[in-house]
């Protein structure tokens, strides 16, 4: 059997009612008949819980116009009916046997449609077989309406973010006051796990320990590598709160840095820090990166800078807005992404900073409050 996992202190139902209005209205106002949600981040975020994804189908119907429904497994119907509390009296809930079609369900709640949304990360094995049922309708991704409605988080959403990242914080804060040379980069990362859930986190989703030549590979998986003086260490962390994501990257380095090391992180700094101070509405995303970016340039690190600068936050780590030179929308009060550049140089080191910031009315909120100063570290 799968147990789900629900979403922890969710929301009153009138949260969720809202949300579930406002995917309408954005399904009618980009012309689909009905959004089609599966099992995932944008399910948790409409119905307050965390469905389990299985081979059996579980779908939320919400049309452009009319009540949503909610196609699924009969012996899923309990713990749905638990979770939903009293906003399952807002949807019709339409349970399936072992031996029925649950296609034919969304089907014929769905009718004749000419134009439909599938949530992005639904199962093939479900949107291919939507796609032949619904035929000739147009089958597109759900992200664009979704993200839409997610990009903007509400003052509840940030206070569970602020949360996340003062946790975040407060693991940060002790793994750089322990001694770290003679541990191995699998010995520090689970040690982090454990201070991600001292510290508040329900879950400890990451702990990226990358050491010496290691840290010039932004997304390093810790290995066994023993940690010694003149390692450079990037540490990027994160998990979630209250259903909720942490993410914050620091740079430690064991001893006194060589002069070249404490040059190139001193660009970075500069580099973080403008592009924090340049975030205020209607600033596009392209422009953030590129604030970071241009100082790295000019430094002569561009080469070096291999990622964009940060990525939205929420009920995901990675999520809109994405800030990166291919992105223009501008940013709009309620936008929660990371701001982390970062300079690696291969076969030698790498460092990496990194913030959540909201966007407010006024300008950028770092939500991580940490020094981004290099760690010294023993």
């Amino acid at each position: 059997m799968t147990n789900a996992s629900p979403t922890s202190a969710r929301f009153a139902s009138s949260v969720h009612r809202q949300r579930l209005a406002r995917a309408s209205k954005a399904a009618s106002e980009q012309g689909l008949d009905a959004l089609l949600i599966t099992p995932s981040p944008d399910y948790a975020y409409l119905l307050g819980y965390r469905a389990p994804a299985m081979e059996r189908l579980t779908c939320l119907v919400v049309p452009a116009d009319g009540d949503a429904s909610l196609v699924l497994p009969r012996l899923e119907e309990p713990l749905a009916r638990h979770e939903l509390g009293d906003l399952a009296d807002d949807l019709e809930i339409i349970a399936w046997d072992e031996t029925g079609d649950p296609i034919r369900l969304v089907q014929t709640l769905v009718g004749s449609p000419l134009r439909v949304a599938v949530q992005d990360q639904m199962w093939a094995r479900f949107a291919l077989r939507l796609r032949a049922a619904l035929d000739p309708a147009e089958m597109v991704a759900a992200g664009h309406a979704m993200s839409a409605l997610r990009a903007i988080k509400t003052p509840d959403e940030i206070d569970r973010l602020r949360s996340a990242a003062s946790a975040a914080d407060t693991a940060m804060l002790a793994i750089t006051g322990e001694r770290l040379s003679g541990r191995t980069e699998q010995e520090v990362s689970g040690r982090i796990r454990e201070l991600l859930i001292d510290a508040g986190h329900d879950e400890a989703g990451f702990a990226i320990v990358a050491s010496g030549p290691n840290s010039a590979s932004p997304h390093h998986v810790a290995d066994d590598r023993r940690i010694e003086a003149g390692d450079s260490i990037v540490l990027d962390i994160g998990g979630t709160v209250g259903g909720y994501a942490s993410d914050t990257s620091r740079t430690a380095f064991v001893g006194e840095p060589p002069a070249e090391f404490a040059a190139l992180f001193a660009v970075l700094v500069e580099a973080q820090r403008a592009a924090c101070e340049a975030v205020r509405p209607g600033v596009p995303a392209a422009s953030i990166d590129a604030v970071a970016r241009d100082i790295i340039s000019e430094a002569g690190y561009g080469d070096a800078f291999i990622h964009r600068t940060g990525h939205g936050i929420g009920m995901e780590t990675h999520e809109d807005p994405y800030i990166v030179s291919s992105n223009p929308e501008p940013l709009v009060a309620g936008n929660a992404f990371s701001i982390e550049p970062g300079i690696y140089i291969p076969d030698t080191w790498g460092a990496r900073i990194e913030d959540i910031v909201i966007c407010t009315e006024s300008g950028g909120e770092r939500l991580n409050t940490t020094s981004t100063e290099l760690n010294i570290v023993e």
